[in-house]
């Protein structure tokens, strides 16, 4: 990976926001917040970052090494602003793509998010892209997302093996043009760098992981990306073996966009594997 940064000279450079410093335990209300209480707590720090072309490195690039890899998967899915069919014939599809990639005994799909950088597209399934570095899942919240999908005494079967929480992300109109999807390799990512910060929902509070500036972190995108790609993003692992446990990630302004690109249109799902 440091012999390719090194000798190839395709790359943006870009700004990605990460949590500025002195912030130790940021939060966010996704509703509106408790009399008294401001919406979020910590704000960030846009750093200049150099963004490697990932697409001569596709067939070395694994979700154990890197946490994230690119596969070419087709989707019989004709809208997917429909949910039914994305439900009926997109979770199947995805189910079978994971087992293929990570040989897993069981896949449970129990999300996903249309996003629209267009203005003025929002929803409850519809979002913007996530323009800030972080994780969705920290070790304490994959754990009990677990116990939520599943029936109590399965949950503490399954979380006694390795399991993996993993995020197939894929553009649903190309190819991408604006805001593509920016990925930290694992190798180059500390777990101090790593900061818990709380969802705050109405019923209850998630965790993700934000994440502070290292110098070390090795960047990379895959530009063009068309609809019949699916980007799998290792989330969490719970494996202590070497192999990368997650991998952060961000969209990303990227400087060479022409003016009159078409907004970026992309669904992601969002799955365990247990094995």
């Amino acid at each position: 990976m440091d012999a390719f940064v090194a000798t190839q000279p395709r790359v943006v450079e870009a700004a990605l926001n990460y949590l500025a410093p002195g912030i130790d335990a940021p939060f966010v209300y996704t509703d509106v917040p408790p009399p008294g209480m401001p919406a979020r707590n910590g704000r960030s720090e846009a750093h200049r970052i150099a963004i490697h072309d990932a697409r001569p490195l596709m067939r070395r690039l694994s979700l154990d090494t890197e946490g994230f890899e690119l596969r070419r998967h087709p989707s019989q899915v004709v809208d997917f602003y429909d949910d039914d069919a994305v439900r009926r014939v997109y979770y199947p599809e995805i189910d079978a793509l994971l087992r293929a990639a990570t040989g897993a005994a069981k896949i449970v799909i129990f999300d996903h998010t249309l996003r629209n950088t267009a203005a003025g597209q929002s929803g409850q399934r519809i979002r913007e892209a996530g323009a800030h570095v972080h994780n969705d899942y920290t070790v304490a919240s994959a754990a009990k997302r677990v116990r939520d999908l599943l029936e109590p005494a399965e949950a503490e079967t399954r979380l006694q093996r390795r399991f993996v929480e993993i995020n197939v992300w894929r553009p649903i109109a190309e190819p991408v043009e604006s805001w593509p999807l920016a990925l930290c390799d694992a190798q180059s990512l500390d777990w101090s760098d790593l900061v818990v910060a709380e969802r705050r929902y109405p019923d209850r509070v998630g965790e993700t992981y934000a994440v502070r500036f290292n110098p070390r972190h090795r960047w990379f995108y895959f530009p063009q990306m068309r609809r019949d790609e699916a980007l799998l993003i290792k989330c969490f692992d719970s494996a202590t073996d070497g192999r990368a446990r997650l991998s952060v990630h961000s969209a990303f302004e990227d400087p060479t966009t022409r003016p009159d690109a078409p907004p970026r249109e992309s669904i992601e799902i969002r799955a365990f594997a247990f094995f």
